[in-house]
């Protein structure tokens, strides 16, 4: 087949904010935030996966900028591996899937409706609370408004629609309100956007791979997360500086434990709970979600992250990726299975 891998490369993004700043992109303006790249793809990555496709696949490399659209029209691939997640607003993820969908062309990974809810976390958690799936008590904050009196302490604050841990310091869990309403504000400003306030929950904390399509969705083996191991002082959360800082591929933080020492009943019910959450969300293809014990030891969804991470690098604690090397996958047979499910969805011979 002949692949285009769309991405959104960090130097490819630079330059498409450093047009945007000149004018020649128009987009809403403000300096970005320290994280403004966390999502973005390193080469490493890139090439990576581009090597994995090129063992069976004629490959298109093709960056989300201001030109994706000519280039997938004038490329007309078979097949689009999206992995490209753009910077600004709470469609950014949808952008490849509406311009795929305009051109008729397949595409891994889940739609854009799907993508643009999983991304805006209040409106994944409405749905999840509507049907009974456990998720953290929540308010929303738009900018400039106060938090609701309601909102539960301890609590977590975050941007409301990014992810790869950007807007999530060590310090956004808060314990007094005079903290939440400094955080909420604060991050408002920064992110440009509205902020979730959510009960924080202090169980242990998971993180769920999952493969396919219904009804043959693979929940792959269990991560947990051991916030005993981070730094003495550091909140019990995965925080961009957890992720980002503490954790490097030369002095790499042990905190991930694949599969994760559980019983068997706690193992079912995360199982369960996450493959039901992406049911009801339509998730296709590929999926992590995070999921974290209440009080009562009883799994909650945390998010849902239908673009998951792919570092190749074992040594960066790349969560799906290690999760599918437990299961047996090596990495570009990960890469390999998207392309077969995606595939099978649109009824292309692969």
């Amino acid at each position: 087949m002949r692949v285009a891998l769309v991405f959104s490369s960090k130097n490819g993004m630079a330059e498409w904010l450093r047009l945007k700043k000149t004018g020649e992109v128009t987009e809403e303006d403000g300096e970005p935030p320290p994280d403004m790249y966390a999502e973005c793809d390193s080469d490493e990555t890139i090439r990576a996966i581009i090597q994995a496709l090129e063992e069976r696949h004629e490959v298109v490399p093709v960056e989300a900028d201001k030109d994706a659209y000519d280039r997938l029209r004038g490329a007309r691939p078979d097949l689009v591996f999206n992995i490209a997640e753009r910077l600004f607003g709470s469609s950014r993820e949808s952008h490849i899937p509406v311009m795929c969908e305009v051109l008729d062309l397949p595409y891994t990974g889940s739609d854009p409706l799907t993508l643009g809810i999983c991304l805006d976390k209040s409106r994944a958690k409405e749905i999840l609370a509507y049907h009974g799936v456990p998720t953290p008590a929540f308010w929303t904050v738009e900018a400039g408004e106060p938090v609701p009196d309601a909102a539960a302490l301890p609590a977590i604050v975050k941007p409301l629609y990014e992810g790869s841990s950007k807007g999530i310091a060590d310090n956004c869990v808060v314990r007094t309100r005079s903290e939440l309403e400094e955080r909420a504000s604060e991050i408002s400003a920064r992110y440009a956007q509205p902020v979730i306030v959510e009960k924080f929950l202090s169980g242990r904390e998971f993180t769920v791979g999952l493969l396919g399509n219904p009804p043959r969705y693979e929940v792959l083996p269990i991560v947990e997360i051991d916030h005993g191991l981070l730094p003495r002082g550091a909140n019990p959360i995965y925080s961009y500086e957890a992720k980002w800082i503490w954790d490097t591929p030369e002095n790499p933080l042990p905190i991930f434990r694949c599969p994760a020492d559980i019983s068997a009943a706690l193992e079912k019910k995360i199982r369960d709970v996450v493959e039901r959450t992406c049911r009801l969300l339509r998730v296709r293809d590929w999926c992590r979600v995070d999921v974290r014990l209440d009080e009562k030891g009883e799994p909650n969804i945390l998010e849902v992250n239908p673009l998951p991470g792919i570092l190749p690098n074992p040594e960066e604690n790349s969560c799906l990726p290690k999760a599918a090397r437990t299961a047996g996958y090596t990495y570009s047979g990960l890469i390999h299975r998207v392309v077969e499910e995606a595939a099978r969805r649109w009824g292309i011979r692969s």
